[in-house]
């Protein structure tokens, strides 16, 4: 019997560690962000100039993510609305906002690394996916859910200072630290780094009392829902990849670019967007989260061996 993946033990840990001790989400915060600023640096020093050159260059592979994640998922939104007959209003509304908010960065690119992908592609189309969505997801709200919305211009900082000052200086120093970029140093980093995202998160829900505010059947139902869009999505993006002639590496990068959405985005966005006590219309977003990282996980392992 083949061993359960690490990264898939380190993702369930962190949960069953959250459920039995949620600890304080503006702490953890700081310590992911570290971890974060990190990862960014040694993919920046592992990765040549040339190669992180060729991933700006490469506008049709960034168009193609950008269609799946501002094009694709906001039509799967509009046509998921019947089951608000059956889950109710807000969550649904929770539904089609997940939709709408920018790709992951950090575990787009981590997932991407381990499945041998195009990682200079990722990290350029995951980062432009959460500028563009800083415009894009509020337009969207707008648009599809009648309600006023906010742009908030601090996610170009965040995103500048958290991953592409720290790739920069990756690559400005990759000199020396190429060797224990290129180690097994990356890969820890990475799977450390998807926990603290999966342990922070979902400490920050059972402190707010998210997970126990709606019905299980609901719940099952949310799980079951964001189990059957990532498989789809994953099998999708890899056939519209091949499809387009894309060589196997970026079709890699557009699997975990173009089929995730982004918790760390998309919480601040809906603070923002809607002000305070989002509770349950963030509880799709959250569980969405978790699925695809433990999907991607497994898909990642399984096509890099």
């Amino acid at each position: 019997m083949k061993r359960l993946d690490p990264l898939i033990v380190c993702i369930l840990a962190a949960v069953g560690l959250a459920i039995a001790f949620p600890s304080d989400a503006q702490f953890f915060g700081i310590i992911t962000n570290l971890g974060i600023a990190l990862l960014f640096y040694l993919y920046g020093a592992r990765l040549s100039t040339t190669e992180a050159l060729q991933g700006l260059k490469h506008w049709k592979l960034h168009a193609t993510i950008l269609a799946f994640t501002f094009g694709l998922y906001p039509i799967i939104g509009i046509a998921l609305r019947p089951i608000s007959a059956w889950v109710g209003e807000d969550i649904y509304l929770g539904i089609l906002y997940l939709c709408l908010v920018p790709s992951t960065v950090q575990s787009s690119v981590a997932f991407t690394s381990i499945a041998k992908g195009n990682v200079a592609g990722a990290i350029v189309s995951a980062s432009l996916s959460n500028l563009v969505g800083v415009l894009a997801t509020p337009v969207l709200v707008m648009a599809l859910m009648n309600r006023a919305a906010a742009i908030d211009a601090s996610v170009f900082v965040e995103i500048s200072t958290l991953l592409l000052a720290p790739f920069l200086l990756g690559q400005l120093t990759r000199k020396w630290t190429a060797p224990i970029a290129q180690s097994k140093v990356t890969k820890i980093v990475d799977r450390g780094s998807i926990a603290l995202v999966v342990y922070t998160a979902f400490s920050e829900g059972m402190i707010n009392g998210v997970w126990s505010s709606v019905k299980l059947t609901h719940l099952v139902f949310l799980v079951a829902c964001a189990i059957v869009l990532v498989a789809f999505m994953l099998w999708l993006t890899k056939e519209t990849g091949r499809r387009l002639g894309f060589a196997l590496s970026d079709t890699r990068a557009i699997q975990f670019c173009g089929s995730k959405k982004s918790l760390a985005t998309g919480l601040p966005m809906a603070a923002v967007i809607f002000g305070g006590g989002v509770g349950v219309f963030i509880l799709p977003l959250m569980i969405y989260h978790q699925v695809q990282l433990l999907m991607c996980s497994w898909y990642a392992a399984k096509v890099s061996s």
